[in-house]
């Protein structure tokens, strides 16, 4: 079954090459795309979804901002950051925010889509 998925990812070719690879290697169905905090913070509020796919860097606004926006959420839906910037601080900085896993979307993306799979076949 395609898990509901929120992708808050500002660029249009990132989003044109990885949307159909989530679809493909995780089941991950995109309901909706946001381009800034404000309209990720909004998506999830106005969408039923079980993951949200965060960028730290948007066209306005930052991934760290939805994190904190979305800290009380269901059981079930789960945050994952996917950014170029996933360093040591960066990687604790977004758990403390309540993320359940960072990755380097230009070193990590295996490790993304393994991820993702694991999630949600445990439930």
């Amino acid at each position: 079954m395609a898990i509901a998925t929120v992708l808050i990812e500002d660029n249009q070719t990132i989003r044109d090459s990885l949307i159909p690879t989530m679809k493909e290697l995780a089941d991950l169905d995109v309901v909706v795309v946001a381009e800034t905090s404000r309209e990720g913070v909004q998506a999830l509020a106005l969408h039923d979804w079980q993951l949200a796919v965060v960028d730290l860097f948007l066209r306005q606004g930052s991934g760290m901002e939805v994190l904190r926006a979305c800290g009380n959420r269901r059981p079930g839906q789960h945050m994952i950051v996917l950014s170029n910037y996933a360093t040591r601080q960066i990687r604790e900085k977004c758990l403390s925010l309540g993320a359940t896993a960072v990755f380097d979307k230009s070193t990590e993306l295996d490790d993304f889509f393994d991820f993702c799979r694991d999630l949600f076949t445990q439930h």
